[in-house]
């Protein structure tokens, strides 16, 4: 195969134009911008912060604060280049689509498995944590607790975790009905979530206490670095707002607008959850502590009823996380099919409620898998290096399409061009290496896999391979 089919890209016009059809056969556009916040902040908030800390405090003690401030320095690079990118080529397809239209089919096909581990892995790695809140829920307000065999994350006690499997089925029926009710429903649970997270640090920090912070960083730099690296898992859902690109009204202001509205209300409220945290429970007692938010809260007050209240506001929380982290999931997948790089199963979309049914059942049973038997921490690493990665992609794509079409009409525009995608990327590529070893060989097994995928099948069906006139593959070289 030649070097000129493997680099061939996707025209920025004809990703667009297919982004503006209507009718059968496409996405509807539905969604406004508070709607659209509230996607990015959903799937953001509580993504990690529900139980990242159990496993990144013991990494880097009281210095993981450093760690969500490396963490989300990186985030907010990449959310600059999110932004431009996303106002540039408002389509469905995340990284993916914007990898496809600057750097070329088999990197985009690369990008878009690290999509997969991004949002297919985090929603499992989620959905697994829903299990321990709601075992906490049920022991505070019913005195009944639900095996750990059937609750706990798999490997840690767990053997099938059962409430990951009926969260993620859950999740599946709603957004089969329609992307507008999903949304909807996601503000809600998003506004329940913030208030939640508010009254752990108002409550926490009655219990707060200097000395916790002593010493600060018993793990030294390398511990604050490994941190870092686990706790960008609480950054992924971000670009959950670039994957609703062909469903935005007004998406050249809409999209680069709650990008940054959802990075600045994530970014505060991590720093204040994680510094509240630490203040009020020594660092050496979060490790393998389960519902540990909830748990502190408790601790803390002496009393039951914080920790039930906010348990049921992690049970709530998590649901609206999976809820748009499988909708993105399902989105990047119909981009992908629509570009003949998936079978066309992955195209199909339902007639009455306009969205992709195929591809929501498959994600859904996906998940449900990963979720009910893979350990945690395998999981949290796996989405990081996805994300990582795709993340990167984003930040070159932003260099190589200003080179290639400074023409085209942007909505917003990255401060500082060069130097930020260029700090973005290296960032990135800093963390990456900073993650555990096991999670290179399972990367390299997934690209391997998707290497076979895409010579056998992606390759030979890929619609640049057939190209019709308004959707002719400009070459490696080509503006």
């Amino acid at each position: 195969m030649s070097t000129t089919r493997l680099l061939r890209r996707k025209p920025v016009d004809t990703l667009i134009a297919e982004a503006g059809g209507t009718g059968a056969g496409h996405l509807r556009r539905s969604i406004g911008l508070w709607q659209l916040s509230a996607i990015g902040i959903g799937a953001t908030v509580g993504t990690g912060i529900f139980f990242v800390l159990t496993t990144s405090v013991p990494e880097a003690g009281p210095a993981v604060v450093l760690s969500f401030v490396i963490a989300a320095v990186t985030a907010g690079l990449t959310a600059l280049c999110y932004a431009e990118l996303a106002s540039a080529i408002p389509v469905a397809g995340s990284s993916y689509s914007y990898a496809y239209a600057t750097m070329g089919e088999l990197v985009a096909f690369g990008v878009g498995i690290c999509l997969l581990m991004e949002y297919g892995v985090s929603a499992s790695a989620i959905a697994v944590t829903w299990g321990q809140y709601l075992n906490q829920f049920a022991d505070l307000a019913f005195g009944l607790h639900l095996p750990a065999a059937l609750t706990a994350p798999p490997g840690e006690d767990g053997i099938f975790n059962l409430p990951a499997v009926v969260l993620v089925a859950l999740v599946t029926v709603l957004l089969i009905r329609g992307v507008g009710e999903s949304a909807k429903v996601n503000a809600v649970m998003v506004s329940i979530k913030l208030v939640i997270l508010v009254l752990f640090v108002a409550i926490g920090l009655t219990g707060f206490h200097a000395g916790n912070f002593t010493p600060f960083a018993p793990e030294g730099w390398g511990g604050v670095q490994t941190a870092a690296s686990t706790i960008f898992f609480s950054f992924i859902g971000l670009d959950a707002v670039s994957t609703a690109g062909e469903e935005v009204r007004e998406p050249r202001r809409t999209l680069p607008l709650a990008i940054l509205i959802s990075l600045t209300v994530v970014t505060l409220l991590y720093i204040a959850v994680a510094v509240t945290a630490i203040g009020a429970q020594p660092w050496q007692r979060f490790e393998g502590q389960e519902a540990g938010l909830a748990q502190i809260l408790q601790d803390v007050t002496g009393q039951s009823w914080p920790a039930l209240v906010f348990a049921g506001g992690a049970i709530v929380s998590i649901f609206s996380i999976t809820l748009v982290v499988i909708y993105g999931q399902t989105r990047i997948l119909y981009a992908m099919g629509r570009d003949g790089l998936l079978p066309r199963p992955f195209t199909r979309v339902s007639p009455r409620t306009g969205t992709p049914v195929w591809n929501t059942v498959v994600v859904g049973a996906a998940v449900a898998l990963l979720a009910a038997v893979f350990p945690l921490r395998l999981l949290a690493d796996m989405t990081s290096m996805g994300t990582l990665v795709a993340f990167t992609a984003v930040s070159v794509g932003i260099i190589v399409l200003r080179r290639t079409r400074p023409d085209l009409p942007r909505g917003f525009k990255v401060p500082f061009y060069p130097v930020t995608p260029v700090l973005s990327a290296g960032f990135c590529v800093y963390l990456v290496t900073k993650l555990h070893r096991d999670t290179f060989v399972a990367f390299a097994i997934a690209l391997a896999l998707a290497a076979v995928l895409y010579f056998a099948y992606s390759a030979k069906h890929s619609r640049l391979a057939t190209p019709t006139p308004g959707n002719r593959p400009t070459g490696a070289d080509t503006p």
